[in-house]
């Protein structure tokens, strides 16, 4: 029998890391293989049925080393079976490493950014920026990091900073490297992106092709407030400590799970329902994706 979308159902997404972040700014944040599982099961426990895992060196620096990911898959299988979503997000060119990982680990989900711009972040107290950079993505680097997913039975996770990363998918479907049903991540409130509000979450899901998931992606202390805005237009939702450090209320979370409780909560709390991990995979078509 068919799978029919229940449109109630909300699929959370739990970020546990990210790569900017540090201990020294929240102590609950995850660097080693097994600390990320942990937070994993926690997030998974509290209500996430996909995970966004960034690999992280024993120090807290980032790495793309294929063994990483895949010691993150292992002891992440130990202790639960929550969808993995690797990030393939790097301002190199050179993708082979993430293109490694993913024909091996075979997450069911890899994030893939849709389009270059500025990737900046501004201190309106230091008036001065934290960080100002180019994150460059061509559709050279995009068609490599595709066709490694189609390879490996991966689902992409198109992730749109702004409306021309969303319009700008239609050569990749016209080429067949990108195949529908499509699912979206549409990030708000990155200087050089759509800014957060609901106009910008109506606008992108006016753009995206028919039938597509998608969630919203807030970043730092708009995320609640957007959050709210994508369950009432019928969106999914990610949480994390890669995206805000902090609850509705201001306190500093102690672990992913203080995030994604909060997140099932107001999914709740708007009369729809959190989807478990099954209900996850029929929404966002998983098993659609086969090795080419």
């Amino acid at each position: 029998m068919a799978f029919v979308r229940d449109p109630d159902l909300c699929v959370i997404t739990c970020a546990v890391s990210g790569v900017l972040a540090n201990r020294q700014q929240c102590p609950g944040i995850p660097y080693t293989p097994v600390e990320i599982a942990e937070e994993c099961k926690r997030a998974h426990d509290a209500g996430a049925s996909v995970v966004h895992i960034h690999a992280r060196n024993d120090d807290g620096s980032p790495t793309f080393n294929p063994k990483t990911f895949a010691a993150i898959k292992e002891e992440t299988r130990k202790r639960c079976p929550i969808i993995l979503n690797f990030s393939t997000g790097t301002i190199l060119e050179d993708v082979s490493e993430q293109c490694t990982y993913i024909r091996e680990s075979k997450p069911e989900i890899a994030a893939l950014n849709m389009g270059t711009m500025n990737y900046s972040k501004y201190s309106e107290k230091r008036k001065a920026f934290v960080f100002d950079m180019v994150f460059p993505n061509t559709y050279e680097k995009i068609i490599k990091m595709l066709s490694a997913m189609n390879e490996s039975g991966v689902k992409p996770e198109l992730e749109c900073f702004d409306t021309g990363h969303t319009h700008g998918i239609w050569p990749l479907l016209d080429m067949g490297v990108l195949k529908k049903p499509l699912q979206f991540s549409f990030i708000v409130n990155v200087l050089g992106g759509v800014p957060p509000m609901i106009e910008s979450l109506q606008l992108q899901t006016k753009i995206m092709p028919a039938g597509s998931e998608w969630e919203v992606i807030g970043i730092s202390k708009c995320q609640w407030r957007m959050l709210a805005s994508a369950l009432v237009l019928g969106g999914n939702i990610r949480v994390g400590l890669e995206d805000n450090l902090y609850l509705p209320n201001g306190d500093m979370a102690k672990s992913n799970a203080d995030v994604v409780e909060v997140a099932a909560r107001m999914v709740r709390d708007v009369g729809r329902k959190v989807a478990t991990v099954e209900e996850a995979r029929q929404i966002l078509s998983l098993d659609r994706f086969k090795p080419a």
